[in-house]
């Protein structure tokens, strides 16, 4: 997997433009609402999303890619970036109070969704928020090719991924106490020149248990 970023990092650069996603921002006014300090963002890319927090918050990012960081530590200096697996739990330290998880919970089988979402409850700090995205089951690409698991399908060959219906979101995050989940579509704008896409994603908010 790293390889595959690394390249299209390396040969594409900032593959989805500068601005953040809006549910970046939803969760950004979340977090300050609820005093969070420290915010990690998980799969962080080159930093599309992370300068909707690093103006107000001590920031973080962790990615795979090298050459994703590269870009993002010049994009975005007031984020702190580390190069890790966001399945490593060694990866990050504690004393996190805010996690934005865009579009990341979807790449993986369950196992590694389920490692995931283990490492956000190690990370975080009890009371601890986490906002995450995900694509959903009413996105037109969900049931579109091979089905390795239910609920997962390579939609495109050698590009898979877990389509979330409510409940299995909630399932996803029992472990929580879940404060909101909402259901939009959103427009991905690619680099200069390279189109939109439009997909639907779901959206969850939840604490960690103190």
């Amino acid at each position: 997997m790293q390889h595959y970023w690394d390249e299209r990092f390396r040969t594409q650069g900032q593959i989805w433009g500068t601005v953040p996603s809006p549910t970046a921002l939803t969760a950004a006014a979340l977090f300050r609402q609820a005093g969070v300090r420290r915010v990690l963002v998980p799969g962080a890319g080159y930093g599309r999303n992370t300068k909707a927090f690093s103006g107000d918050f001590q920031t973080e990012a962790l990615e795979l890619s090298p050459e994703a960081v590269e870009l993002g530590r010049r994009w975005d200096p007031k984020t702190t970036f580390h190069i890790g697996s966001v399945l490593d739990p060694e990866a990050m330290e504690g004393g996190i109070d805010g996690i934005f998880a865009y579009d990341v919970l979807h790449l993986f089988l369950e196992e590694d969704r389920r490692r995931f979402i283990a490492n956000l409850l190690k990370w975080l700090e009890p009371g601890g928020l986490v906002y995450a995205t995900c694509l959903s089951d009413e996105d037109p690409h969900c049931g579109t090719g091979p089905s390795p698991e239910p609920g997962t399908y390579e939609y495109m060959p050698g590009k898979s991924a877990h389509f979330f219906s409510e409940e299995d979101m909630l399932e996803h995050f029992r472990t929580f106490t879940v404060l909101s989940t909402g259901h939009i579509g959103e427009t991905l704008h690619y680099g200069e020149g390279g189109g939109t896409k439009e997909y639907k994603l779901r959206m969850i908010a939840a604490r960690k248990p103190h």
